[in-house]
């Protein structure tokens, strides 16, 4: 014991001398006490960081027997991806955190709709730790700014907020997807007739980097298809379905739709009832079960799963190690999507994000 405290010790006075500051100003830094300031937080964090310095806070934790109230912030739209976040989230805890953590889940209408009313009516800075989809980055600022000085973590889940301060970010990579759904449609669809993205709103960075790649990546693969301007529907079912059929009866040679939020099941309506189900390519986003329907009738060609449930749940163990012991993980983390296609749906099935009532019961425990 004396010897891992002289190690410690000796550890801060390290990072004190390099930044020349007191062993006590350290001391506060690296354990998110009051009298240092945001800059000399982050100086003395990036320095313990290249000293490669990990103070022992999870056995401090554990001697305080310390309890961690985390609050969660997702919108109530779309069900069919943020239902399976917040199971991954509740699996998580569930599985243990290494300290008592209470999880609170607080709701707002659509991502860039309610979600600061929401941190604000619900006292947010009462957390020890956040977890939220951040729709409105600019207006993220001044509660990130409060965040970075009270040393509270931030973690957001499925989107980023450009450079806004948080402790990580976990979603899909964005263009990439963007990207494969470009690629695949220039394989299905006649060069004679365009494609289209159908998305949600552009301000938020996830569906404009999805937006991005499969441009790019439409203008490399399939330079003869001609790409009409993106349709947003702003997450709305009714916005959605409205739209998709203004545009079926503006373009009867559509070729392709890439749905690249997991808004499509309103598109897919509009499809049915101009009689072009079947007819129009179709690249959608996630995997529910409605989707399976869609894609075993071979009316939706291929998904790019998300995975919401796997993000929920490293967002969750992220926050988790952070609280309890300091681990400072990497700025982003990015999955790869599951392309889900008729010849390979079987094996999505047995791991299909639960359900409603599924989701129902697990809250109930």
């Amino acid at each position: 014991m004396k010897q891992e405290a002289t190690r410690a010790h000796a550890g801060i006075r390290q990072i004190a001398d390099a930044l020349g500051v007191s062993i006590g100003t350290v001391d506060r830094a690296l354990h998110g006490r009051e009298g240092v300031s945001a800059k000399t937080r982050e100086r003395v964090l990036k320095m313990s960081r290249r000293l490669d310095y990990s103070p022992n806070v999870a056995a401090r934790n554990l001697k305080l027997n310390r309890h961690f109230r985390v609050g969660v912030f997702l919108p109530e739209q779309i069900a069919s991806f943020f239902d399976p976040l917040r199971a991954g989230i509740r699996a998580a805890a569930h599985a243990g955190a290494g300290a008592p953590m209470e999880i609170l889940f607080h709701s707002y209408p659509r991502l860039r709709e309610g979600d600061i009313e929401a941190m604000e009516a619900n006292n947010w800075r009462q957390f020890d730790g956040i977890i939220l989809a951040p729709g409105n980055p600019s207006r993220l600022t001044a509660i990130c700014q409060t965040a970075q000085q009270e040393n509270k973590p931030l973690v957001y889940v499925a989107t980023d907020a450009g450079r806004t301060h948080r402790l990580s970010s976990v979603a899909i990579e964005s263009a990439i997807s963007g990207g494969i759904a470009a690629e695949l449609l220039g394989q299905v669809v006649p060069s004679s007739q365009s494609v289209v993205v159908i998305t949600g709103d552009l301000k938020i960075l996830d569906h404009a980097e999805k937006l991005r790649g499969f441009a790019a990546s439409l203008a490399t693969i399939a330079q003869h298809h001609t790409m009409l301007p993106a349709v947003q529907s702003h997450e709305s079912a009714k916005t959605a379905h409205n739209a998709t059929l203004a545009l079926l009866r503006k373009h009867p040679d559509l070729g392709g739709i890439y749905v690249n939020t997991a808004n499509s099941m309103p598109v897919i309506r509009a499809l049915e009832e101009s009689a072009k189900l079947g007819k129009v390519k179709v690249i959608a986003t996630d995997l529910f079960p409605e989707m399976v329907h869609q894609i075993e009738s071979g009316h939706v060609f291929a998904t790019l799963h998300q995975r919401p449930f796997t993000q929920g749940r490293m967002a969750f163990e992220i926050l988790a190690r952070y609280l309890v012991g300091g681990a400072s993980p990497k700025n982003s983390i990015r999955l790869a999507p599951h392309i889900v296609l008729r010849s390979n749906l079987p094996l999505f099935l047995d791991a299909l994000e639960p359900g409603p009532e599924e989701l129902h019961r697990a809250a109930i425990k």
